[in-house]
């Protein structure tokens, strides 16, 4: 892997939960690895007043506490600088920029610098004026980047202005919006899985698959987030961004090289073919839904309109489910269905490609013979892996199948380091490859996608919203969807499939 060139990360919001669990642990381990420049800091900047030395001892409560780590600690620590700074204020960035010009000329580090925004979303627009007013956007005398947390706007127009924004300072392969799902390690497998295996790309279309799921459950509820999820729900949280990302990886045709605007031109045109579902159809192709108050195990679970910060009369979804269409050569007439929700039996995270059944069924009239169903499972979280569903003969007299299942985990390459998703996204990002970044024009196509769902919730009372008891893998009606198949039950273990499990 190449090196990457000496700079100064600064991270807005570094007092924030986002840059002390995430952010600092993932440079640690960059660090561990000797995947950073020798000549590299990290300047946190936010509006409490906090000497470079507190700012550090703050810092290390969340590295490893280890006795025999803690030499490496103290070593990253070094890395480590703080700069007071109202970020809403344009007038205070020139004192920015002249600390940047300071630790550069002390450490020797030229003007290459990545702005990390872990602020509110409300920052996003005055965060790149502002520097841009100062020069700190000019890349002729060294790279200048801007990474973006989600969300990516609220709704079509919101994204489309942050865009137009962010825009105004900052040239598009200067922005690199961060999405942690794509840094992880499964995501991308999935197109070695595809691209470098004669056996798959083959039947990777309309002709051999039937459907494609893709569940992303959680057995939390929104714990103390209410206030903020009561805004968002799971259309927001999950499915614009995450699983439209996803989606967009799995139905993609083969890139001519595997280079962040090959990858990046295929994810967008499959959100320029998926098929519209207007205002109209929001009945019959999208069901949502809320967890209800219910027992699991022996403990009562409070439902969503109980929880600190909900309205009480919300009609925020915790669950969605999704059937739509990609309208293209490869995947004409294949249904895509999206499940997600809060409060299911299992957190789990996977896509499971559905093949067609035989053309005649040799062996359907033999007594104890099930139906054969092959799936091919890609697991992203947890119990990492691939599970390969196909029908095998039971031993002894006549010919009885059952499926079985074929299985690879990725814990059994143990010798390997596998970077966390917020590592690997980082050390791209220093490298300046936005492969694994979303691009604004896919961005926008996304949220085209789903705004009409939005609208029409919004302006359509009678669309119900399906209550759920906690526990349970969401409203009753989600089956009626499918149209001659079933849902896939996942367990917190990838082989465990088809089993009712327990929180």
């Amino acid at each position: 892997m190449k090196q990457s060139e000496p700079h100064i990360l600064v991270i807005f919001g570094a007092s924030g939960d986002l840059t002390k669990r995430k952010l600092i642990p993932a440079l640690y381990e960059l660090h561990t690895q000797q995947f950073l420049p020798e000549k590299f800091a990290v300047l946190g900047v936010s509006r409490t007043n906090l000497p470079d030395d507190v700012f550090r001892t703050k810092m290390k409560e969340f590295l490893p506490q280890q006795p025999q780590l803690q030499e490496s600690v103290d070593a990253f620590l070094e890395h480590l600088y703080y700069q007071k700074l109202s970020t809403s204020d344009a007038v205070e960035y020139p004192v920015l920029k002249a600390r940047l010009g300071e630790l550069g000329k002390s450490l020797s580090i030229p003007e290459n610098y990545i702005f990390y925004l872990s602020t509110p979303p409300n920052l996003y627009q005055i965060i790149p004026e502002s520097l841009a007013t100062v020069g700190l956007n000019d890349k002729s005398n060294g790279f200048k980047r801007l990474i973006i947390e989600k969300p990516f706007g609220t709704d079509i127009k919101s994204a489309q202005a942050l865009n137009k924004n962010l825009l105004n300072y900052f040239d598009e392969d200067q922005l690199y919006r961060i999405d942690h799902y794509l840094g992880k390690e499964t995501v991308q497998n999935m197109l070695v899985t595809r691209f470098s295996n004669g056996i798959f790309e083959p039947i990777w279309n309309h002709n051999f698959i039937h459907h494609i799921e893709i569940t992303s459950a959680e057995t939390l509820g929104v714990e103390d987030r209410g206030g903020y999820y009561d805004h968002s729900g799971a259309m927001r949280d999950m499915v614009q961004n995450h699983l439209m990302q996803v989606v967009g990886l799995v139905a993609m045709e083969p890139p001519v090289i595997i280079e962040a605007d090959a990858i990046r031109n295929e994810i967008l045109k499959v959100f320029q073919s998926l098929r519209p579902i207007k205002e109209t159809e929001v009945e019959k192709f999208v069901i949502r839904g809320q967890y209800t108050q219910s027992h699991i195990g022996k403990e009562l679970v409070k439902g969503y309109r109980e929880e600190s910060g909900v309205d009480d009369h919300s009609r925020t979804e915790t669950f969605l489910a999704i059937k739509f269409f990609i309208d293209n050569f490869r995947w004409a007439g294949v249904p895509f269905y999206i499940r997600t929700g809060k409060k299911l039996p299992a957190r789990v995270t996977e896509v499971v490609i559905h093949f067609k059944n035989t053309p005649h069924h040799l062996f359907g009239n033999q007594a104890g013979t099930e139906p054969v169903s092959n799936q091919l499972v890609l697991r992203i979280q947890p119990d990492e892996g691939i599970l390969l569903k196909i029908g095998m003969k039971v031993p002894g007299a006549g010919f009885r199948v059952q499926t079985v299942n074929m299985n690879f985990h990725y814990n059994e390459l143990s010798d390997v380091y596998l970077p966390s998703a917020y590592g690997r996204l980082l050390l791209d990002c220093m490298q300046g490859d936005a492969t694994l970044y979303a691009r604004g024009d896919a961005v926008e196509k996304a949220w085209e996608f789903v705004q009409p769902i939005l609208n029409a919730w919004q302006n359509n009372p009678d669309i119900p919203i399906y209550g759920y008891p906690a526990g349970t893998w969401g409203p009753e009606v989600t089956d009626d969807l499918m149209d001659d198949g079933l849902w896939r039950f996942p367990c917190k273990n990838l082989a465990h499939d088809g089993e009712y499990c327990e929180l």
